[in-house]
């Protein structure tokens, strides 16, 4: 098949149109949810929403997506946590599933196209474009297991379920939201700053956080997977810096688009891997200067790639910080059969 790239003038997403009776609706629902301290982030509160911490302009979207998305069979459904590796996990999805329509060394819409604005994103009402040709059976979203639409659950659609060490998980998103806050606070009318990291760690460890606890996001997943483990695949992000390859195979599986041996022979899967790595996709210009805006909110696209690693969580908080985090992961998972310690094929390779 021929490869082709649409223009980049045209966006790959669209978003959905919600009716101002819509909004009047979620609006009234929001005002008689509970509410928590939301990290100071544009003074906005957290809201308690069927066991989870929600913003408000994620909650909008989410209850949006409840009442009117409708997935189809063939949907898969990329599921993270919030700072967990999503832009990874994207990148790595878009391009397997697209392989054949476009070249990662040249064609690829993510060459000019931040790999958020590839994916649609449940939460912001997206879908694609009918530029990009056929469709792409991709989405995205931050969604607890309990709170994705309920066409996904009903027809058994595949998700890949993405996770990380708490203790990164909570580095990563303390810094995105404290950039968010930088380049929104003026335009939003607020002042001062993010909580401190230390006041953030506290909320954190309480399950105060967007789209937290995030134990219980994690064993929402993790106990559905068990269930059906041939719709779920289940990630952590250390074993997919551990063994990349390994991963990417496996999720060419999944997606039902397996790698054949002459595409192994062509080194198709290492040239995925390698447009795909941090150092790849931060140094392309999009990535560096570019913006994305939602909900009358903006981030610049150079937030999304801050570091990548894994143990960074030590340079910010401390030794006794993330033993206590760990305690209370291990007590909250107690009994599951999940743990983020490190998986026993990978430590028998170190």
């Amino acid at each position: 098949m021929e490869r082709t790239s649409p223009s980049p003038a045209k966006p790959i997403l669209e978003r959905s149109n919600i009716s101002s009776e819509s909004l009047q609706k979620y609006r009234e629902e929001i005002s008689a949810l509970n509410q928590a301290n939301g990290w100071n982030l544009l003074q906005l509160p957290l809201l308690s929403y069927q066991g989870f911490w929600f913003y408000p302009f994620f909650l909008r979207g989410a209850m949006y997506a409840r009442d009117h998305f409708q997935a189809q069979p063939c949907d898969i459904f990329l599921c993270t946590p919030m700072k967990t590796g999503t832009t990874w996990l994207k990148a790595l999805s878009f391009s397997i599933v697209t392989r054949i329509r476009f070249d990662v060394d040249s064609t690829t819409p993510l060459r000019t196209t931040l790999p958020h604005d590839c994916i649609p994103f449940l939460e912001f009402g997206e879908h694609y474009s009918t530029e990009l040709g056929p469709r792409v059976p991709l989405f995205a979203t931050h969604l607890p297991y309990t709170c994705l639409p309920k066409s996904i659950l009903d027809l058994n659609c595949k998700i890949v379920y993405l996770c990380r060490d708490p203790k990164d998980t909570f580095i990563s998103m303390w810094h995105y939201f404290r950039r968010a806050m930088e380049s929104n606070k003026q335009e939003a009318g607020v002042e001062g700053d993010l909580v401190p990291i230390e006041e953030a760690f506290e909320l954190f460890c309480t399950g105060i956080s967007s789209y937290g606890p995030y134990w219980e996001h994690v064993l929402g997943y993790w106990k559905a997977c068990l269930e059906c483990p041939q719709k779920i695949l289940f990630l952590k992000y250390e074993d997919m810096k551990e063994d990349t390859e390994g991963c990417v195979r496996k999720l060419g599986e999944f997606f039902g688009c397996p790698f054949s041996l002459e595409e192994e022979r062509e080194g198709i899967i290492q040239r995925i891997i390698e447009f795909c790595s941090f150092e790849s996709l931060s140094n392309l210009e999009v990535n560096k200067t570019g913006k994305q805006g939602r909900n009358d909110k903006f981030v610049e696209n150079n937030s999304y790639f801050r570091k990548g690693k894994v143990g960074d969580w030590r340079n910010y908080i401390t030794a006794e910080m993330g033993k206590r985090l760990d305690h209370i992961m291990e007590e909250k998972l107690s009994g599951s059969g999940f743990t983020f310690r490190a998986s026993p094929h990978l430590k028998a390779q170190g």
